[in-house]
């Protein structure tokens, strides 16, 4: 195992670095790297993530390319219209609701995301549930004028009752990500109606093959997001999107851009807003350039033994 730390190049989720550890088997290599504050049953997915692409490499894909999102965090305006512009994508997610700011600063935010995709880029916002029911309908109304339309809002509520009776109150498409990688059941969203659109991101839901069934089952159109991960762990989510039947949206998975390096030889970075289907080779190099410093790579050595699946030893 190799335990990585890779510095951001703008606060995200309020971490500054992103850790985690990368493991090497029979099939390739898997990234293990769930936030900190995650406890070991909500880590253990993500492992099975790992071991997948380590161990049993993923299904065959049905596509060469896929079409990605720039992500834009919870920054100014300037700093907003300059990630879209160096992005290179057609499509802008825009994080809103960040705890601290004012709608007024989404809007100016999102207006600055509008100008700098021009008026056929798609906009859509990722409020992370922040929001209770009736500032979710005030506020996606408002986003949804400066955008000039959204595409969609994410989990804007993070209850998934209360995201049924958003959906139902709001003209703009409603996509569920909380609600199904944090539920104990998944398809209460399916059950209740309560979204538009599944976003699945491959590491928290247990690796490629589970994510596979998981959108057979709920049955509405995917997005395929990140976890803010090395390419290593976007492979992982890129082979999800290549080998789903049906992709009508672009995916969240050009957020090697966040980073400021990055461990594969050839990092997977968006080319006119499309990334290839490929499984990157690691560089050793970037091992020892980015490895964790000694306390850190103990700390994600005890960690991996306490999911109780360490068999790095």
């Amino acid at each position: 195992m190799h335990v990585f730390s890779i510095p951001l190049r703008t606060r995200f989720r309020g971490i500054t670095v992103r850790e985690g550890v990368l493991l090497r088997g029979d099939a390739g290599w898997g990234e293990w790297s769930p936030f900190l504050e995650y406890d070991d049953a909500t880590a253990r997915p993500w492992l099975a993530c790992a071991r997948e692409a380590a161990d049993e490499g993923w299904p065959a894909p049905l596509r060469d390319e896929v079409a990605v999102n720039v992500t834009v965090p919870a920054t100014d305006p300037e700093r907003a219209h300059a990630i879209v512009r160096a992005g290179g994508c057609r499509t802008a997610k825009v994080k809103v609701a960040e705890r601290g700011q004012v709608l007024a600063d989404d809007l100016a935010r999102v207006e600055a995301v509008r100008d700098a995709l021009g008026p056929d880029g798609l906009v859509r916002v990722d409020a992370n549930g922040a929001w209770d029911v009736d500032e979710a309908v005030r506020a996606i109304a408002a986003l949804d004028r400066a955008a000039g339309g959204l595409e969609y809002v994410e989990q804007p509520v993070m209850d998934v009752e209360d995201l049924a009776v958003v959906r139902r109150r709001v003209g703009v498409p409603v996509a569920a990500d909380e609600s199904i990688r944090r539920a104990e059941d998944p398809y209460r969203v399916r059950d209740l109606e309560a979204a538009d659109i599944a976003v699945l991101k491959v590491q928290p839901l247990g690796g490629v093959r589970a994510c596979l069934r998981i959108a057979e089952d709920i049955g509405l159109p995917v997005v395929v997001s990140s976890a803010i991960e090395s390419s290593v762990g976007i492979a992982a989510g890129v082979a999800l999107a290549a080998a789903l039947p049906e992709l009508h949206h672009a995916c969240g998975l050009a957020t090697v851009q966040m980073l400021t390096d990055d461990v594969a030889v050839v990092p997977l970075l968006p080319v006119d807003g499309m990334l290839q289907v490929a499984r990157p080779d690691v560089d050793d190099d970037a091992l020892v350039r980015l490895a964790a410093p000694a306390d850190r790579t103990a700390h994600w050595r005890e960690r991996l033994a306490s999911v109780g699946q360490d068999r790095s030893s």
